[in-house]
């Protein structure tokens, strides 16, 4: 019998919610007690401080995290967050989903995740690239291009992956435009990066609104979180013929039933910073918004938004998980029993942004670049074999699709590390 960790370390809600995730898909799966904690808890962690000298000359010093959860299926992979509320528990369960997200797609990858407790908004740029550039610095030794790749997350962007790319080039005495995705194309990014999670979080959309035999130019959809996901996620599904009604951001939202002009909302978002008195729609709250009657919910903020609070006021058909963890175990469960929602789960949903990641790795790799329409085209050949597994699935053990996914993503961790044996 193996003993069961019993660790403080990443106590959360979120960190509690990934876990009970894994039980349930372990569960299901029988897998052996002998390879069950060490497919669950991380690898390593490591905490770091990052002092910077402020414009006015103080000294404030960051608290920073990076935990690699899975080295066992090729160098971990995960985004680096910037945000006042990031714990080590948090950093922790993002790491765990991005375990079973590059399992479940196939890519050759562990899962990682970084954080820094700080409101990017509140630093100039020179000092979020003091804090951006120290970081890297701090984390020098435990990343790599073949060790672990980190990527934009919240609060992050290809402005800062590109200060840490030089950063560690700098270090390493020579350009390593490997070591981190999501940089800018000058630096070594991928054609097609910045609008990847997006695009196939509107791709799955419809390929599943084909499933459920809904026309898309006669959906409706409600964004909550109008960042980098959401935002091309809109203009994508805009371009597939469907109508937004409803988007918002840490202010608040917008909603307009007979729809948004999305190229409009970036435009003053641009300029405003916020889509606070935006006017091509009306003001509403962000919790309203997911209670909003329309064919798609896009949750593409932060996770447990949805909960057993709200899960029954829901109105949506089909529930898109374009942030990470945005449903918690309570209203799966309430989803579940109303069986009227169809959930694309976030380990499959967003699954787009590290597959294109992971074609940005390659090409660094290679010195070899590809156009956007053939990133394109390979990411929605990934995206679509990873859907028609899922689907297999969940067909093959009546599962719901979460858990289906999990499944798949925990059992191919699990059988490379019990091929590799005890010491990895």
């Amino acid at each position: 019998m193996s003993k069961a960790i019993i660790s403080s370390l990443y106590d959360s809600d979120v960190f509690k919610m990934a876990c009970r995730q894994f039980d349930q898909a372990a569960d299901a799966i029988s897998l052996p007690d002998a390879i069950r904690d060490r497919t669950k808890y991380p690898r390593r962690c490591m905490a770091v401080t990052l002092p910077v000298r402020r414009i006015d000359g103080s000294v404030t010093v960051f608290e920073g995290y990076r935990v690699q959860h899975n080295v066992s299926t090729g160098p971990s992979k995960g985004g680096i967050r910037f945000h006042q509320d990031v714990t080590i528990g948090e950093v922790a369960a993002l790491a765990m989903w991005m375990s079973w997200k590059c399992s479940l797609v196939g890519l050759p990858y562990g899962g990682a995740k970084g954080g820094v407790i700080v409101d990017p908004k509140q630093l100039s740029e020179s000092e979020l690239e003091h804090l951006s550039r120290r970081y890297m610095q701090e984390m020098v030794n435990f990343l790599g291009p073949h060790t672990d790749v980190p990527a934009p997350d919240v609060g992050t962007n290809e402005k800062i992956m590109g200060w840490m790319m030089d950063t560690y080039s700098t270090h390493v005495g020579h350009l390593s435009p490997a070591v981190v995705t999501g940089k800018p194309i000058a630096l070594g990014g991928s054609q097609g990066r910045r609008e990847a999670t997006g695009a196939g979080v509107a791709y799955l959309v419809k390929k599943y609104l084909e499933d459920m035999k809904i026309p898309i130019t006669k959906a409706t959809v409600a964004i909550q979180g109008f960042g980098n996901v959401g935002s091309e996620t809109a203009l994508a599904l805009e371009g597939y013929g469907a109508k937004i009604i409803a988007i918002s951001d840490y202010t608040g939202g917008v909603y307009n039933p007979k729809g948004i002009n999305i190229k409009k909302a970036l435009a003053y978002l641009q300029y405003a910073k916020v889509l606070k008195d935006f006017d091509g729609a009306e003001p509403i709250s962000n919790e309203a918004l997911l209670e909003l009657k329309c064919t798609v919910l896009v949750p593409a903020a932060l996770e447990r938004v949805i909960h057993d609070k709200n899960a029954p006021k829901l109105k949506c058909r089909l529930l898109a998980e374009g942030a990470n963890g945005p449903t918690t175990n309570a209203a799966d469960k309430i989803l579940e029993q109303r069986g009227d929602i169809e959930i694309i789960p976030d380990v499959l949903c967003n699954s787009g942004g590290v597959i294109v990641s992971y074609f940005e790795w390659l090409q660094n790799l290679s010195s070899f670049y590809w156009g956007r329409d053939e990133v394109l085209v390979k990411l929605f050949a990934m995206l679509d074999k990873a859907k028609e597994s899922v689907d297999a699935q969940q067909r093959k053990f009546k599962f719901s699709r979460r858990l289906a996914a999990l499944t798949l993503g925990i059992a191919r961790v699990a059988e490379a590390k019990g091929a590799r044996g005890l010491f990895p």
